[in-house]
């Protein structure tokens, strides 16, 4: 079996690792960072960025740049109408009802779609530094996602040419990376990223990792910060300058990208400062952004939001079965856990100090990766043992449901129920599966609908039909119907992709294969782009600021080349690109030694002259 790479699919960052030795080792993107902005991007000119070049023309382009696409995966749109989200794209509905992505030349692409795009971009990555394909990934989750989500990941990793060995649990995932396995404890992991919240309790007895109880929030996030952050400064703009922003195409995104750098400093520091000049022009000339904010103003913001995550402490613990004094850690994972206020929450909550010695952006990957080591039988010293996060059942008379698995059931797992006819001489029964912790079906998520047809004529109440629900490690869902008299029965995999069907998979598949190869032209020349522009930059800067010590000779050869380099930047072929590179580099090389050894002549010459100097003052 070839390796198995472990991939957090994040709302704002997503990381990739590959278990070495039995050790995760995380996987660089290749563009400097650890960890890869989950953006992508369509630019005028026709090209799909993703990652850090998506994300660094963000400003410019931001109607067709799509940020935390995690946050519409496998929802429908009605579901969003409710809620405020921190992105300068249009979402929309298709004609299911999902919630799909609108750019600006009309064209729209599922959350699905997106989403592969960011894991070819890490799929090409792997294959990079491992130097062989890569067709095997655990993928992580938040353990709050309900089924429809928990398929849409997974669709989108085969879009992308990934086979999901298995579909991880975040939290379980970093107490994989921090837990040695033959330690005994029962540990909390508070995972609060960019666009989810989750809160498990394990405990892990001799390499055995059981989850015990499980809860969260799955719109909550970061990027929740991030939007009350930019409506304050907005609001306070418009009320020193009386100009809105939100009407300026371009300056929300700037005021956005201002706001989370502010964020993340605030975690450090007690004040910081925005300035943005040139945001706006009015009768008087342009009007600059400047103001200060306090990490007080900025917890007074978030306070509600931070709060709103207390009583599911309190909830998980007793899902769990045990107090506070019980827990031996409790571990943070997620970049919005470096906010001192959230810090300061959960000390207060589990009455002790949170663990900060992992990495909180990199700990889900590597723990996936740990668990794929695990899958390919490479680790035979760890069991993982998860729970479902949703309770799950059938609609009833009278628009009830019936739960048949609750939420925190270990799994794998199999439950039945016995149901029965609504109305006499029923031949027909229709199963409406559900998942929530609502008693009423309306209000709960529905996720498949079918009927167990051939039930025998017989007054409402004595038919027996047996509805069995089978959840394998990965929480997908098996259903069944039986009818106890006659035998027959129907079954069913609960296949919901979030709105695409088995054929639109397929198809998204073989365009995707179709691409790969022009896509990873394209990442290349992006990459020689970049490598060029900083050549020509240190090569100008050398030219101007060392001219006085070129000779003609040497002043000659850095423009040629340099010119070279310009010319080729601007082509596309990628090989005159490496060419050009290359000989400028030379070039550089060889100016940067001559400069070198006039420099140590003329410290020699000025040596001698007050060696002679000094002994003709009789110094010496």
């Amino acid at each position: 079996m070839s390796c198995i790479i472990g991939i957090d699919l994040g709302t704002t960052n997503s990381c990739m690792s590959i278990s070495e030795g039995g050790n995760a080792i995380v996987i660089q993107t290749g563009e400097g960072p650890r960890v890869m902005p989950s953006v992508v991007a369509f630019t005028p000119a026709g090209d799909k960025l993703v990652g850090i070049v998506a994300k660094r023309q963000a400003i410019t382009n931001p109607k067709d740049t799509i940020t935390s696409i995690k946050r519409l995966m496998g929802r429908k749109y009605e579901e969003l109408e409710k809620e405020t989200f921190n992105v300068s794209y249009d979402i929309i509905p298709n004609d299911k009802g999902d919630a799909v992505v609108k750019i600006g030349d009309g064209r729209t692409f599922s959350p699905q779609e997106i989403s592969s795009m960011i894991l070819q971009k890490m799929k090409y990555r792997a294959e990079e530094y491992l130097g062989e394909e890569v067709t095997d990934v655990v993928v992580t989750v938040p353990a709050h996602f309900n089924e429809i989500q928990r398929k849409a990941t997974k669709a989108a990793c085969t879009i992308a040419g990934l086979n999901v060995k298995r579909v991880l649990n975040e939290p379980t995932a970093a107490a994989l990376a921090f837990t040695d396995a033959v330690e005994r404890r029962k540990i909390a992991v508070f995972d609060f990223g960019g666009g989810t919240f989750d809160i498990s309790v394990l405990q892990v007895v001799n390499g055995i990792f059981e989850v015990k109880a499980t809860t969260g929030n799955t719109q909550l996030g970061g990027d929740d910060f991030d939007a009350c952050l930019v409506d304050w400064i907005m609001d306070e703009f418009k009320r020193e300058k009386g100009i809105d922003l939100r009407e300026d195409p371009v300056a929300p995104q700037r005021v956005r990208e201002a706001a989370e750098r502010a964020k993340c400093e605030l975690s450090t520091a007690l004040e910081t400062s925005i300035n943005l000049p040139f945001i706006a022009s009015s009768d008087q000339g342009p009007v600059h952004l400047e103001m200060s904010i306090t990490r007080g103003i900025f917890e007074g913001l978030i306070r509600d939001m931070v709060e709103s995550t207390r009583p599911l402490c309190k909830q998980v613990l007793k899902d769990a079965g045990i107090t506070h004094e019980d827990l031996e850690t409790v571990v943070l994972v997620g970049g919005s856990t470096r906010i001192p206020m959230v810090r300061q929450l959960v000390e207060e909550a589990f009455l002790q100090e949170p663990v900060h010695s992992v990495n909180p952006d990199e700990v889900v990957a590597m723990g996936a990766a740990i668990a794929g080591s695990v899958v390919s039988g490479q680790r035979k010293d760890l069991v993982l043992l998860d729970v479902t996060s949703l309770t799950m059942g059938v609609e009833t008379l009278g628009g009830v449901m019936a739960p048949i698995i609750a939420k925190n059931s270990p799994l794998p797992i199999k439950r039945s129920k016995m149901f029965t006819t609504a109305v006499d001489n029923q031949q027909v029964v229709g199963i409406h599966v559900l998942q929530g912790e609502r008693d009423l079906a309306e209000d709960n998520r529905s996720l498949a609908r079918f009927e167990l047809v051939g039930i025998n004529p017989a007054p409402r109440g004595v038919p027996r039909v047996e509805v069995s629900f089978s959840i394998d490690a990965n929480g997908i869902l098996f259903v069944n119907a039986k009818d106890a008299v006659t035998g027959k029965h129907q079954e069913m995999t609960v296949n919901p992709s979030g709105g695409l069907s088995d054929e639109d998979i397929r198809e998204l598949i073989r365009d995707a294969r179709q691409s790969r190869e022009s896509d990873r032209d394209r990442i290349k020349l992006i990459e020689n782009r970049n490598v060029a522009d900083q050549l020509i930059y240190e090569a100008t800067k050398m030219i101007k600021t060392s001219s006085d010590r070129l000779d003609r000779e040497s002043r000659e050869d850095l423009e040629s080349a340099l010119s070279e380099l310009r010319t080729a930047r601007d082509g596309t072929d990628i090989v005159s690109i490496e060419k050009a590179e290359k000989n400028l580099s030379i070039v550089m090389h060889t100016v940067r030694n001559i400069m070198n050894m006039v420099d140590t002549l003329d410290e020699k010459d000025s040596s001698t002259d007050v060696s002679t100097l000094d002994q003709e003052n009789g110094i010496n």
